[in-house]
């Protein structure tokens, strides 16, 4: 079982993150939970009850998803010349390297599924659409397998760029087929993309692309300085990872010929969701159980990555920073006591707590601004917030 990621932890009253990292809590006036046990017992009662109701909600959404965007993602991808179709389809789980047939998709679908809850959202309270159900709107259905050939796009070049031997439980496709075929692969598959849809979304994909390649420079330079700051970090993940869960938002809201302020608004709520995504990710790549996320134990700090939390700690300036530190200063691969060392310094000096808090934080961002958008139906925004719930509670 993994071991829990402590999404959702506050910092106790009056105390505050690593040094230098964030801003101390304000002293409260009400008792501590821990002083009552009947309403602790009642608070986790009510956490767990939340999160069993929201991950329902969400697996529910992404079975439908993957039932109406499949089909459109397959018909695109078989459009691509044998081997590019060939990789495309190892990458996406559907075959193996042999092609025979596997008949399942690897990824969980959370961007089509934002695009679909998007649409959804919008198209609830009238402002947009067709007459048709947002869910069967062919340019929606266009918009989000557009948004996932993008994102795997990003994943076979990344692949590429870290030297990933291993992803969702099999070979990365640059292992099994070359470098070069997989980027080519990749390269093909944001064309498709782009091919699906047109004007103002085929537009606003190609800007987040440029902006996710951004993100990707920025990461890659930092793991070559030793002065990455926080704040560096944050707004390198905001472009990496929440670019495209905001473009995924809005690719929706567009499909359904969404009020612009409502665009602005549901992309904002991605981004802000997708900072929250890496967060999240950051952890499982060093707290992760590798049985279900397909990674070696401590994989992020094998590969020296200056990840979320990782950064966190070592601008915590305390004994344990200094560990991590030296750690990370060492010429030669970690021996897993080293990774062990280095895991247990990242949590002593308040990386992963503080990198749990800001997930949170992020995610009550992205409600303010989806509570703000205009043209938005409140009471058909629950797919989004249970996405939103799923992100932070995943496990892989």
């Amino acid at each position: 079982m993994a071991e829990p990621l402590g999404v959702g932890t506050a910092w106790p009253v009056g105390g505050g993150g690593p040094a230098g990292v964030g801003p101390a809590a304000e002293e409260s006036s009400q008792p501590d939970i821990a002083d009552d046990p009947a309403r602790r017992t009642r608070t986790i009662k009510a956490t767990i009850d939340a999160g069993i109701d929201a991950s329902k909600t969400a697996e529910a959404t992404l079975r439908r998803t993957r039932e109406a965007v499949e089909p459109v993602l397959r018909a695109a991808v078989d459009t691509l010349p044998g081997r590019l179709r060939s990789i495309a389809a190892y990458h996406l789980g559907w075959e193996d390297a042999d092609g025979s047939v596997l008949g399942s998709i690897g990824g969980k679908l959370l961007r089509p599924g934002l695009v679909l809850a998007a649409a959804t959202a919008v198209a609830a309270s009238g402002v947009g659409g067709n007459g048709l159900g947002a869910a069967a709107d062919p340019e929606v259905l266009a918009s989000a397998a557009a948004i996932e050939l993008a994102h795997n796009f990003t994943l076979l070049h990344d692949d590429v760029i870290d030297r990933d031997h291993t992803r969702r439980h099999r070979p990365t496709a640059w292992t099994v087929f070359g470098a070069e075929n997989a980027i080519l692969a990749g390269d093909a598959m944001l064309a498709l993309a782009l091919r699906l849809v047109g004007g103002e979304a085929a537009s606003r994909l190609a800007e987040c692309v440029i902006e996710i390649c951004d993100g990707q420079f920025e990461d890659c330079a930092f793991e070559q300085r030793d002065d990455v700051t926080l704040d560096e970090c944050l707004t390198m993940a905001g472009k990496k990872t929440g670019a495209l869960l905001g473009c995924a938002c809005a690719l929706g809201a567009l499909a359904v010929r969404a009020d612009p302020l409502a665009v602005a608004a549901l992309d904002l709520f991605g981004r802000e969701i997708g900072v929250a995504f890496q967060l999240t990710d950051d952890l499982l790549g060093i707290w992760g159980d590798p049985a279900v996320t397909g990674k070696p134990v401590g994989s992020d700090l094998s590969a020296r990555k200056k990840s979320l939390p990782v950064v966190a700690a070592l601008s915590a300036r305390s004994a344990a920073a200094g560990e991590l530190a030296r750690v990370y200063a060492l010429g030669r691969d970690f021996t897993e006591h080293e990774v062990r060392r280095a895991t247990e310094a990242v949590e002593r000096a308040g990386g992963r707590a503080w990198a749990a808090t800001e997930a949170a934080a992020r995610i009550a961002t992205a409600h303010a601004h989806l509570r703000r958008a205009p043209g938005v139906e409140q009471a058909a925004v629950h797919d989004l917030h249970a996405i939103a719930e799923l992100i932070t509670r995943r496990t892989s």
